[in-house]
């Protein structure tokens, strides 16, 4: 059973992320979003470890937002190179969905 408060939807596109990275160098790359929810997302494909507590910036469009680490998949784990990302509320929203939708057409 899923425990997560928050609707989420599945999703499959590319973002570029950027900021520090664990070791605190600067890095950008492109990733993929594997799902998103109003508070936040999951995005796969870093290349980089991320530090929960630190901050980067995603880009989707021409939209980005800050976004805060959550959690980052350990190496060697079935979750390397995933990281679960806040959305911050004094940011803007740069997806366009409406979640009840989503959610009512996929459990219909």
């Amino acid at each position: 059973m899923d425990r997560r408060i928050k609707r989420r939807v599945g999703a499959q596109f590319p973002v570029r992320v950027w900021g520090m990275d664990a070791k605190a160098q600067p890095f950008t790359q492109m990733a993929k979003v594997r799902n998103i929810s109003r508070s936040g997302v999951l995005v796969g494909g870093m290349l980089r470890m991320l530090k929960p507590g630190e901050f980067v910036h995603v880009q989707f469009g021409k939209d980005q937002a800050q976004f805060r680490v959550v959690w980052a998949g350990k190496n060697g784990t079935p979750r390397e190179g995933e990281v679960g990302l806040e959305a911050m509320a004094s940011e803007p929203q740069i997806w366009d969905v409406n979640f009840v939708r989503c959610c009512e057409v996929a459990s219909s």
